[in-house]
């Protein structure tokens, strides 16, 4: 039997995957649909990806720090 808190973790670490995964879908949707070209395509990702980045360097962070 698996206890709450190890669901707990699996279930976040999943779902934030797909949480990032659809939003890099949704960059790439509004970049298409847009007709943004490379050069804007390029910073739709950098512009909204930049939080993404931030979130997973931060757990980077945490997990690497943790005594």
């Amino acid at each position: 039997m698996i206890s709450e808190e190890v669901f707990a973790e699996w279930s976040l670490k999943i779902g934030l995957v797909v949480l990032v995964s659809y939003m890099a879908f949704i960059m790439y949707r509004l970049a298409k649909d847009s007709k943004a070209g490379k050069t804007g395509m390029l910073w739709i990702f950098i512009g909204l990806g930049a939080g993404i980045l931030g979130f997973i360097i931060k757990e980077i962070l945490v997990a690497t720090l943790e005594v």
